[in-house]
């Protein structure tokens, strides 16, 4: 696959090889969801240091010892020595093409068989310390975060469920809708999620005020900006994948009954109190062979405007990307049982594309930055095992779902573990995978008990 003839300057080359093992052993089992072909940055704590590594295998490769130990040249330093900083916005902000100068150098350093192995191995010991002795955080620092609705079947169904005659709202499919979030309770996977408290409206029409029922989970892909765009320029959908520097787990947590009580300009409470992403950063690059054709729009929706809509971004501006949520229960914890999935989605169902995302965000000259985050929204998909969110499979709460150990939820409860993972798999190439996005509900802490 090649975009030649478009601004898009990705395409496929060697780090795509599926052939292709690394000597680190982990990362060429069929499991892993880091092979060679992977790559994934993240930004980890280590030895009381914080910096930048890359996934292979279950070890994170250490960008800043590799530096020192002077395995980089040429552009592909430039990225490391950006990449091993606290943050990975410096390495975000370089253009894609010295970007790719390091995934090809990390390439050839942790391949098997390659001309460096010996010495790439020799060096595994200052390079290469196992996940499990790390402490991983967000990637970088997010200053702006914007949330869409782009699932047509997660829509429908939520306006279907407020009753509305038209369950789509009338621009949804004429641009892909969206609001801001806040970026100061955006959280690394692994951290607590507090049930908040909140107001509602609840079934007798009296209006109250405490620890929220309806807490729901929503499955999200989240993609963050490379490098921006000086404002009042737009970023063309030719150019948007040269500004998306990759993608992770996104667990846009939500209080279902505020949400539905507060929502006049948008989202507020409701969503503003946690949002989970996962740790790794998987490239736009490492995707490159996971792009399919967009979504099919309905045949009654209008003719896509001319900033929204080019033939590539039709043919492979999607991404096949498939999305799993489970549930680990107290009781499953306890029994030591496995966890019950909830949902099993794909990304490529999603409406509109994050092209098309990126491209509308900034139509009106809106500046985006190295760092920024969009979010997916709720990706659900026709079948109902495809549902990406509890409103959906228990309509609003009023059907309760039955989990594999026999256990029943409206909503989610205390000491409930949400957890996300995601893979691309596509006959010929290698599989790559996510990681996890995790997070565990602990009970709302009583109002003002820290005044």
């Amino acid at each position: 696959m090649s975009l030649t003839g478009t601004t898009d300057m990705l395409a496929l080359n060697k780090t795509h090889d599926a052939s292709a093992k690394s000597w680190v052993a982990s990362a060429n089992t069929n499991d892993s969801d880091f092979p060679i072909q992977n790559l994934p940055f993240c930004v980890f704590k280590h030895g009381g240091e914080t910096r930048g590594g890359v996934a292979i295998g279950d070890q994170v490769f250490d960008l800043r010892a590799a530096v020192q130990a002077n395995v980089f040249s040429g552009d592909a330093l430039i990225a490391a020595e950006a990449g091993s900083q606290t943050t990975l916005n410096a390495l975000m902000a370089l253009p894609p093409s010295i970007n790719s100068a390091l995934r090809a150098a990390l390439f050839d350093h942790l391949k098997a068989d390659g001309s460096a192995q010996a010495q790439a191995a020799e060096l595994g010991g200052k390079t290469l310390i196992p996940t499990k002795d790390v402490e991983l955080g967000l990637p970088c620092k997010i200053e702006g975060y914007t949330d869409f609705l782009t699932s047509i079947h997660h829509t429908e169904r939520h306006g279907k469920l407020k009753g509305l005659k038209d369950p789509l709202p009338p621009a949804f499919h004429s641009l892909p809708v969206a609001y801001h979030g806040r970026t100061s309770s955006i959280l690394p996977s692994g951290t607590q999620v507090v049930r908040p408290n909140g107001q509602w409206k609840d079934a007798d029409g009296s209006v109250k005020f405490g620890a929220v029922s309806a807490l729901d989970f929503e499955l999200e892909l989240g993609a963050l900006i490379g490098q921006g765009n000086t404002q009042g320029d737009p970023v063309l959908l030719s150019q948007a994948y040269q500004h998306l520097f990759g993608f992770c787990l996104l667990n846009d947590w939500s209080a279902k009954s505020i949400q539905w009580w507060e929502q006049v300009l948008g989202p507020f409470l409701g969503k503003n109190f946690h949002t989970s992403l996962s740790p790794w950063v998987v490239t736009t690059e490492a995707l490159l062979p996971f792009r399919t054709a967009a979504s099919p729009r309905t045949e009654s929706a209008p003719p896509l405007l001319a900033h929204l809509h080019s033939r590539e971004d039709r043919e492979y501006g999607a991404l096949d990307i498939e999305l799993q949520a489970r549930i680990l229960t107290p009781r499953m914890r306890d029994e030591k049982a496995a966890p019950s999935r909830l949902t099993l989605t794909n990304a490529k169902t999603l409406y509109w594309t994050f092209g098309q995302m990126l491209a509308h965000h900034t139509s009106n000259g809106c500046n985006m930055q190295p760092g920024d985050l969009i979010g997916s929204g709720t990706i659900s998909g026709v079948e109902p095992e495809s549902m990406a969110c509890m409103t959906e499979m228990t309509q609003a709460g009023t059907h309760a779902i039955t989990l594999d150990n026999g256990e029943q939820r409206n909503w989610l409860g205390d000491g409930d573990e949400v957890i996300f993972t995601g893979r691309a798999q596509r006959q010929g190439y290698a599989s790559i995978g996510f990681g996890e996005c995790r997070g565990v509900i602990i009970p709302a802490r009583p109002y003002g008990a820290n005044a």
